[in-house]
């Protein structure tokens, strides 16, 4: 059996996206087949005791393609007669392919996600990234639209595959009970519209507050649940004061990723109307979260940044609406307030196409035809 080195600065006990997707890959690997290279972060120790793989951390919370990662990453292939290596993040750690194919590494695999379609839009980013590509066997991206913005600028140095993240269908599952996060924010029987994402402003949370006065119109018993932390937090709660929203809007705050489920079965439609910003240099790589809301059985309203309308079948599993336009965050929000029968629909059909096309299941399948080639 092949034994593969995995370098990534995005590990659990550490939460974020990438460390979701990372941890997940390999959960469904054989376990003797991996040895993981990470960096060091509060409660490693007691995470890593609960792996069936080795796991080596430096000890930085900051993991750089740096000499000495270079000669740890090494060591490893070594020790364990590693043949292929796998990147949880391309960007900048890949730039240790050439050292570890020198060491006797046969295949190299490096992931993106969306912040490297931000890096080749800027030229000397740009050229770091052709250096990655070119020196890795497989560069994956997760939507249509970030292969579109790194194929032309990284010019046939590697082979592009799909690699998407991938949802828990057994744990993001309609049967979970959202009543107990029902009672503990007040929201009762009302409808509630549920948003979950740091409170960044691409993610559009202050779109959904700027709007939400034209759903209460329609809707005059309706909740928005805001949940997550994030740097936005204090303007976001400034704004629903000062637009009288107190009763209706509620900011969770940080939440545990285990409760995550049971914030989702709370609401009736998930909304999240991202928008790209900074000319293009922030922008949505897909947007998980519309994909374990479909899963939980919830119809999605999405924004048009990057890959954000992958996630959604236009009509059948949600909409994606103008990010910028309050107006039409609000109108189609209600419009599926309107019609719990339409919304309810639109969930099921969420929840069949993620157990067909994303579960984690099938992303596996595609990661383990990627490390054997």
């Amino acid at each position: 059996m092949t034994r593969t080195l995995v370098v990534t600065n995005d590990f659990p006990p550490r939460q974020g996206g990438i460390q979701t997707f990372v941890a997940a890959l390999l959960e469904r690997r054989p376990p003797d087949s991996l040895v993981v290279l990470a960096s060091d972060h509060p409660g490693s120790a007691e995470h890593d005791a609960t792996l069936p793989y080795p796991v080596v951390r430096r000890p930085t919370g900051m993991l750089l393609p740096t000499r000495a990662t270079a000669r740890a990453a090494v060591e490893l292939v070594d020790r364990y007669g590693c043949d292929t290596a796998f990147f949880g993040a391309a960007a900048p750690l890949g730039l240790l392919a050439p050292t570890l194919r020198r060491a006797g590494v046969r295949h190299l695999v490096g992931a993106t996600h969306g912040h490297e379609t931000g890096w080749v839009a800027l030229p000397g980013s740009r050229q770091v990234m052709q250096r990655i590509a070119g020196g890795l066997d497989v560069l994956t991206f997760i939507t249509e639209y970030t292969r579109a913005r790194l194929a032309p600028a990284l010019g046939g140095r590697t082979r592009l595959a799909q690699l998407s993240p991938g949802v828990d269908v057994d744990r993001f599952t309609p049967r979970v009970d959202g009543a107990a996060v029902r009672r503990r924010h007040g929201l009762g029987e009302a409808p509630v519209v549920v948003c979950v994402s740091r409170l960044v402003a691409r993610k559009g949370q202050d779109v959904l507050v700027r709007g939400w006065s034209q759903v209460l119109a329609r809707h005059p018993s309706a909740r928005l649940l805001l949940v997550g932390g994030g740097p936005d937090e204090s303007a976001l709660r400034r704004a629903v004061a000062a637009r009288g929203l107190g009763g209706s809007v509620v900011l969770t705050g940080g939440v545990d990723t285990a409760e995550l489920p049971a914030y989702y079965a709370a609401g009736d439609v998930f909304a999240m109307p991202c928008r790209t910003r900074r000319g293009g240099l922030d922008v949505e790589g897909l947007g998980m979260v519309f994909l374990e809301a479909a899963a939980c059985g919830l119809p999605v309203v999405a924004g048009t940044s990057g890959g954000a309308p992958e996630a959604v079948q236009e009509g059948v599993t949600g909409h994606v609406v103008d990010p910028r336009s309050p107006d039409a965050v609000a109108a189609t929000l209600a419009g599926l307030l309107d019609d719990p029968a339409r919304a309810r629909a639109m969930g099921a059909a969420g929840r069949a196409w993620v157990e067909q096309s994303w579960s984690w299941e099938t992303i596996a399948r595609t990661f383990g035809d990627l490390l054997d080639p």
